[in-house]
């Protein structure tokens, strides 16, 4: 950069021949010296040590403002064009060195010392010599005061940056600390519950054997039509209710051992269709369950079980939520639609929707806006997980109608295609 400024003094020199009307040895003189300073103040800054560069910076300024004087001198003085440009020396001296009031300081002085002795040897008044001088001296000031406040709003802005960090760290360590207890308590969920499996499951086997026992035989009785549908209902209600137990407990114990199912390609139609008779008891009372599958919705590589328990969370939340609300004539709907190479599965009500400052912490672990008898927070957490682990997503928000919306996004299963091969000739057949 030194390099091509020095460039541009020399080259700047027809200047000179335009203001005087004829060649000025006095002026190639001066932007020569220049040249060579500049040159010479850059080899020193590459091979100097670090202590001495203040004091060559300054020298510098000293130099090339008494550098640029001289032009002004021998280009006409007072008369020069170049004079209005002197006060302007200190100003620009601030724009360029803005963390260093020395070099302006230094530029103006030297300025102001020139100008004087200029306005002084062109026996001009005692007054615009002081004039000139005073211009400089205010323009010295201004970009003395410039460059302070530059440096004290870079400091504050500096200041500002290294606090804005210093929260930002200390927002990501708390979200890691709450994340490591937050480890810990599913991990303390899961121990819980690989403990008490077994002791659900054997009362489980024999409620259901019993279950089927007292069903057959009290079908098999002699009952009044009305009467006889009426048991089968309740036997029916009551062996889906035991279905879901089983699979919850069957789901908590694939949480705890981490060794769930592999995934396959599974389709939503059979997926919704497993978690709308689940969740047909919760919502029988509560709400009109609706479901929109397109038949040709294409499949998905998921574990089906627990893309149902998925489904059923999000069902039974929206009967959750429908039930508090007390709302008449409770909907809640399940369409499927394919959004490029996406499936994309909606679960809507027309409940209250979600508060604004509830929303942001929905998937939360542990967070719930259910009292402690029905819920745990982990519900939509859990969810979540399983979903981004089959590469899908679950987004919620609020419909612009009313009412809630959760948005489960899996993408489109592509079977690997199996490359065909030529058949070879049957061995021992040969030809001719």
């Amino acid at each position: 950069m030194s390099t091509v400024f020095a460039a541009s003094i020399l080259l700047l020199y027809p200047l000179d021949l335009l203001m005087l009307g004829q060649p000025s040895l006095a002026t190639l003189a001066v932007r020569a010296a220049w040249c060579v300073e500049m040159l010479l103040y850059t080899w020193m800054l590459m091979n100097l040590e670090d202590r001495w560069l203040p004091l060559m910076l300054r020298l510098h300024t000293g130099l090339m403002s008494s550098l640029f004087m001289g032009i002004v001198y021998f280009t006409g003085g007072t008369g020069s064009p170049y004079m209005t440009l002197v006060p302007s020396m200190p100003l620009l001296i601030s724009l360029i060195r803005p963390g260093d009031t020395k070099p302006a300081i230094v530029c103006g002085v030297t300025c102001a010392l020139w100008t004087l002795g200029i306005v002084w040897r062109a026996e001009g008044p005692v007054l615009s010599a002081l004039a000139w001088a005073g211009m400089v001296g205010a323009s010295t000031f201004f970009g003395v005061y410039g460059s302070s406040q530059f440096r004290k709003t870079q400091a504050a802005e500096e200041e500002a940056r290294v606090e804005r960090e210093r929260r930002e760290s200390m927002e990501t360590l708390t979200k890691a600390e709450r994340h490591r207890a937050q480890s810990e308590k599913l991990a303390t969920v899961g121990r819980l519950a690989a403990s008490v499996m077994h002791e659900i499951n054997n009362p489980l086997a024999f409620v259901g054997s019993n279950l089927e026992y007292l069903r057959t035989e009290v079908l098999a009785q002699p009952l009044p039509e009305e009467l006889r549908r009426e048991f089968q209902e309740v036997f029916d209600e009551t062996r889906t209710g035991m279905e879901r137990i089983r699979q919850i407990v069957a789901d908590l114990k694939g949480f705890s051992r981490m060794d769930a199912e592999e995934p396959s390609e599974c389709a939503l139609a059979d997926v919704v269709s497993d978690a709308a008779r689940l969740a047909g008891v919760r919502l029988k009372h509560v709400a009109k369950l609706t479901v929109e599958i397109p038949a040709e919705l294409p499949e998905v590589f998921a574990t089906r079980r627990r893309l149902a328990q998925v489904l059923l969370n999000l069902l039974v939340n929206a009967g959750d939520a429908l039930e508090e609300a007390k709302v008449q004539g409770g909907e809640v709907r399940v369409t499927g639609v394919v959004q490029g190479d996406k499936v994309t599965l909606l679960v809507e009500d027309n409940g209250p929707g979600f508060p604004a400052e509830v929303l942001p912490r929905l998937f939360e672990s542990f967070f719930t806006t259910k009292g402690p008898e029905k819920g745990t927070g982990l519900g939509l957490s859990l969810s979540r997980e399983m979903v981004e682990r089959f590469g899908g997503r679950l987004t919620a928000e609020n419909r612009p109608e009313g009412g809630a919306r959760l948005r489960l996004e899996l993408p489109v299963h592509k079977p690997r295609s199996v490359p065909e091969t030529e058949n070879p000739s049957p061995s021992g057949r040969g030809t001719g």
